[in-house]
C-alpha cells in the first residue's frame, strides 16, 4: 500500500523519535498493554500515552480496549506497518538501548508465565469444573462433535491440551494423536486420562504452543480449545497452530467472545478478555485458511458466551510428509 507524501513524512515523525521507535521494537515482539509498557521502558503512564496516540493517530499501531485494559500492536497493514518494518530493519540488532528493553520485557513475561504455572499447577487437579463455570461443557462439545463430523481422522494435534479432554473427545476417531501442554501436572492428569480411555495412539508432549517443533501440514485437524485468552501473543499461536494444518485440514478454536469479567484477570490469569469474529478472521486469513464457521453457545444465565471458530486450508495446497 502506499501514501502520499505528507503521509509518509507524518509517519515517519512520529516513529523518529527515541521512545517511539522502542515502543515499535517491543510491539514487534507482541502486543502489550500500557503498564507493560510503562513497566519495560521505565516512563509514566501519562508520557507513554501521548507517545503511543502519536503512533496510532500516525498508523504505526492499532489500540484495541480489552476490558478495562487496553492492549497496542503494531499496525497489520498499511503504510504505517511497511515503514514501521522498514525502520526496525535498519536498526542493529545489537543496539544496547533496544537489547535492554528486550531484556526487561523478558523478565515481564518470565513473571507473567510464572504466575499462570503457578495457577494451573495449583488447579489441574480441578480443570475440567473451572473450564464449566460459565457454560455448560456438555454443550460446547457436543458442538465440536457436529462441527467436526464422523470423518475418519489421520493426525490429531491439540495445542494445550490441559487434561487431555479434546483428545479423549476426538481421539478415537483419529489414527494418531498429539498434545502439548507446558504444564507437567496438567500433562499427568492427561496421560491419566487418556489412558483410561484406551487410546494407544496417542503421544502426549511437553511443548510450546508457540513452537511445537511438529511439520508443517502434517495434521488433519488441530484443535487450540481455551487456551488464547492466556496467552501474550494470542495472533503468534494461531499462526503456528494454521502452520500444522494439512491441505484440507482444518484448524478449530474454543474459546470466549468478548466480555467484562475484569476478575478473571486477577483470580484465573485470564489476560484477555475474549475475542471477536473479526479478529479470529484476520489471523485465519494471515494463516492462508479460510474461516468456516463462527458458532455461538451463550450460557444458560449470565456468563460468558463459548465460540467456536473453525477454518480450513485449500485442499490444493502441497501438503509436507508428516
Amino acid at each position: 500500500m502506499t501514501v502520499s507524501s505528507g503521509q509518509a513524512v507524518e509517519i515517519l515523525r512520529a516513529a523518529g523519535e527515541p521512545t517511539r521507535l522502542r515502543i515499535l521494537a517491543l510491539l514487534s515482539r507482541e502486543e502489550l498493554s500500557v503498564l507493560e509498557l510503562c513497566t519495560v521502558l521505565g516512563q509514566s503512564q501519562p508520557r507513554v500515552s501521548r507517545h503511543l496516540k502519536l503512533l496510532a493517530e500516525a498508523g504505526l499501531v492499532e489500540r484495541f480496549p480489552d476490558g478495562a485494559w487496553v492492549f497496542y500492536r503494531l499496525a497489520t497493514e498499511g503504510g504505517g506497518r511497511a515503514l514501521a518494518d522498514g525502520a526496525l530493519a535498519l536498526i542493529d540488532p545489537d543496539d544496547a538501548a533496544l537489547a535492554l528493553d528486550a531484556e526487561r520485557l523478558s523478565r515481564v513475561e518470565t513473571e507473567r508465565g510464572s504466575e499462570a504455572a503457578a495457577y494451573f499447577a495449583r488447579n489441574a487437579a480441578r480443570w475440567d469444573e473451572i473450564r464449566s463455570l460459565h457454560v455448560a461443557e456438555a454443550d460446547v462439545e457436543a458442538e465440536i462433535h457436529r462441527l467436526v463430523g464422523d470423518d475418519p481422522i489421520g493426525l490429531l494435534v491439540d495445542l494445550g491440551a490441559g487434561t487431555g479432554r479434546m483428545l479423549t473427545l476426538l481421539g478415537a476417531r483419529a489414527r494418531r494423536s498429539v498434545g502439548l501442554d507446558l504444564s507437567q501436572q496438567m500433562l499427568n492428569i492427561a496421560r491419566l486420562n487418556v489412558s483410561e480411555a484406551g487410546l494407544a495412539a496417542c503421544e502426549l508432549r511437553h511443548g510450546d504452543i508457540f513452537a511445537t517443533g511438529l511439520p508443517a501440514r502434517c495434521a488433519d485437524l488441530v484443535t487450540v480449545h481455551q487456551v488464547l485468552h492466556y496467552l501474550g501473543d494470542p495472533a503468534a499461536a494461531v499462526a503456528e497452530a494454521a502452520r500444522l494444518v494439512a491441505p484440507g485440514g482444518r484448524l478449530l478454536i474454543v474459546d470466549f467472545a468478548p466480555h467484562a469479567l475484569e476478575n478473571l484477570r486477577e483470580q484465573h490469569q485470564h489476560r484477555r478478555l475474549g475475542f471477536s469474529d473479526e479478529e479470529i478472521g484476520r489471523w485465519f486469513d494471515g494463516a492462508g485458511l479460510a474461516l468456516e464457521a463462527a458458532t455461538a453457545l451463550p450460557p444458560a444465565a449470565a456468563g460468558l458466551t463459548v465460540k467456536i471458530w473453525t477454518a480450513r486450508r485449500p485442499a490444493q495446497a502441497e501438503r509436507s510428509a508428516a
